[in-house]
């Protein structure tokens, strides 16, 4: 990469805040936080055989609500391909990514995956302060321009002082700010004929299927939609609900055959396929009769999960077929002292002190995500100040779940069933959108050793929603052998690559 004209000052190609120099408050109350200029500077990316000439920018998008009254700044990092005179072509593609949490930023899906900029990984190993960091072979700007987007609360977006987090800090609210700044990006930059696309990965794919909804109703046609490592009903998340124990049973099972204590000689997909129906036609009917099966028949499926998952029946039968993650976690590699991770189960770390009992602080651990997240804010701060010579607050606040997640406000209702829920299933709106717009193309990109957003999940929930054959022909299933954050996975990435290639060409 190599910086052809570099412009460390204001821009005016783009993304320029009338609102600029005036401060809002952020997630802190205490803290006053002063919006920078937006930076630009036109860059090259290559691969050694193509190149690609792009202007970066990093500036704040306005959140605007219908009465005109600021809500927040939401900070973008975009990536606009320009021809040799600099100008941007609008019948290109943009695509407006993000990541979850919720309280997460956008930068792993940025500098660890899909920007042009990217770490590189060193398959499950911890990557040092030195990680190489270079143009990104596979980053999508060869098939779309990109915008990655910071939720407000998160990294550099703020809340105006006298907003209100609950009005932001929700489902509903959440999308709505996210529908606001994208169009405010489009007004600014010219893009309304571009088509457009949505990239969200883990909750970002909860945004996705609201979001995919409310610019539809706006009047924003969406072209196609993908979405990573997703998860679309919350109720799998509650407390012994045994959508939650169905999920996590093939990605164990993926798990135990890493790690050689299941499945041993048998194809990786061909085990994972076994394994999701297993939870199908045998664990499923086991959980819902509960008790009412006898000891005989609660052994005999014990025995086969035990087959599956690589723990003895005996500890399964202790639970009643019902392993919890951090369990799960602890238990598979306990004779060697190590737990695996969560995000990306291949990944392993030493075992915690006996001291280190609380279940909450160990389910926190993950040896996944300590490998490569320093690296990638690192990079991202290093492009911002020195690529662009835009410096933001000390704080990038990369990860904000104590301010934002814990506070979040689930209440959602699913079109077209009058009620508002505590546990939404948003997968009800994924199927809305798409059935009012039905030229619109979806992506589902899952991973086997995924265990914060299990395949078999979402498989399960867009099965339940019924869609005809001529929908369903438009939507694309990628599993690969990678955890929640598919990027990190080299091989998996280039594969990756070429089926996203193959999804915008379709689009």
């Amino acid at each position: 990469m190599e910086d052809e004209e570099k412009n460390a000052a204001s821009t005016k190609a783009g993304n320029e805040s009338p609102a600029a120099k005036r401060p809002y408050l952020g997630v802190e109350p205490s803290r006053l936080h002063q919006v920078p200029d937006p930076a630009s500077a036109r860059l090259s990316w290559t691969d050694g055989e193509k190149t690609i000439d792009y202007v970066a920018t990093a500036a704040h998008l306005d959140v605007v609500d219908d009465a005109g009254k600021l809500e927040g700044e939401m900070f973008s990092l975009s990536y606009v391909a320009v021809d040799k005179d600099g100008a941007a072509d609008a019948t290109r593609p943009v695509t407006f990514a993000y990541n979850g949490g919720p309280g997460c930023a956008s930068v792993p899906v940025n500098f660890g995956g899909f920007g042009p900029v990217r770490v590189k990984t060193d398959g499950t190993n911890h990557l040092s302060s030195s990680a190489e960091v270079a143009d990104n072979p596979h980053t999508l700007l060869k098939d779309s321009d990109l915008v990655f987007l910071d939720a407000l609360g998160t990294g550099w977006s703020y809340l105006a002082d006298d907003c209100d987090p609950k009005s932001v800090f929700s489902v509903d609210g959440d999308a709505d700010a996210f529908a606001r700044a994208i169009m405010d990006w489009l007004e600014k930059n010219h893009r309304w004929s571009s088509p457009i696309y949505l990239l969200g990965e883990s909750y970002g794919t909860v945004r996705n299927a609201v979001l995919m909804r409310v610019l539809g109703e706006r009047a924003v046609k969406l072209t196609g939609v993908v979405m990573v490592s997703a998860i679309w009903n919350w109720v799998q998340t509650l407390p012994g609900n045994d959508l939650y124990y169905l999920g996590m049973m093939p990605t164990y099972a993926a798990a135990a055959q890493y790690f050689g204590r299941a499945g041993k000689g048998v194809d990786e997909n061909v085990w994972f396929d076994r394994a999701m129906d297993f939870a199908d036609r045998v664990l499923a009917p086991a959980l819902l009769m509960g008790d009412r099966m006898s000891p005989e028949e609660e052994r005999d499926v014990a025995e086969q999960l035990s087959s599956y998952i690589g723990l003895s029946a005996d500890f399964l039968l202790e639970r009643h077929l019902r392993v919890e993650l951090t369990q799960f976690r602890r238990e598979l590699l306990r004779d060697e002292g190590r737990v695996c991770g969560r995000l990306d189960m291949r990944f392993c770390s030493d075992a915690p002190s006996p001291m280190q009992s609380s279940a909450d602080w160990v389910g926190g651990e993950d040896a996944a995500d300590d490998a490569v997240e320093a690296n990638w804010t690192n990079a991202f701060r290093a492009f911002c100040s020195d690529k662009l010579g835009y410096h933001g607050p000390t704080v990038y606040l990369a990860e904000n779940y104590e301010r934002v997640g814990t506070k979040w406000g689930w209440d959602h209702e699913v079109p077209g069933t009058g009620e508002k829920v505590g546990a939404p299933d948003v997968s009800g709106d994924i199927a809305t959108a798409l059935r009012r717009n039905p030229t619109c193309k979806l992506a589902v990109v899952g991973g086997r050793f995924d265990a914060a957003t299990t395949y078999w999940n979402v498989v399960h929930d867009l099965s339940c929603q019924f869609l005809s054959p001529q929908i369903k022909e438009n939507i694309t299933w990628l599993r690969y052998g990678c955890g929640h954050m598919a990027y990190v996975d080299e091989p998996t990435l280039g594969a990756l690559d070429a089926d996203l290639h193959a999804f915008y060409e379709r689009c």
